[in-house]
């Protein structure tokens, strides 16, 4: 398992092969790449920061990775976020989920993209035309986030 919190941006080719190295069992690998989107809430967005908690926040990926694992086939996984400034189309995170099968691949990735959303110790501020300013969870990613609570 690999959980990376960096500035620099990331190869996703080159963590997929890492991520299935020596895994022949590996079935299916579920990958989600976000980025920088030029428009947010109507507003043009020109650039993003983005903050953590050191050590807190790897504490706390390392938690959802091991509660992904309880509940999914996770045969190995990487969570690459990136923070600092980035600019519109620039890659933000990477999640990559390998599994024995694309069920269990696809749900865990699904479950650790609205844990991060949701609730990981990560602050982005959004550069407009209007200033800057704190971008929150969205009310569909905290519904998102009920349909996992339930399935304890």
């Amino acid at each position: 398992m690999k959980i990376a919190i960096q500035t620099e941006d990331f190869d996703v080719s080159a963590e997929l092969k890492v991520l299935s190295e020596n895994l022949p069992q590996i079935g299916g690998i579920n990958v989600f790449v976000g980025t920088v989107r030029a428009n947010h809430l109507g507003d043009t967005v020109s650039a993003m920061s983005l903050e953590h908690y050191p050590g807190m926040t790897e504490k706390s990926l390392e938690e959802i990775l091991h509660q992904a694992k309880k509940r999914w086939d996770v045969l190995n996984a990487t969570i690459i976020h990136r923070v600092g400034d980035l600019k519109v189309g620039d890659q933000i995170v990477l999640v990559a989920i390998a599994s024995t099968h694309r069920g269990d691949a696809f749900a865990a990735c699904e479950f650790v993209m609205d844990y991060l959303k949701t609730s990981a110790p990560f602050w982005k501020k959004e550069q407009t035309a209007q200033g800057a300013r704190w971008v929150d969870a969205r009310t569909s990613d905290e519904e998102r986030m009920k349909k996992w609570q339930s399935t304890n």
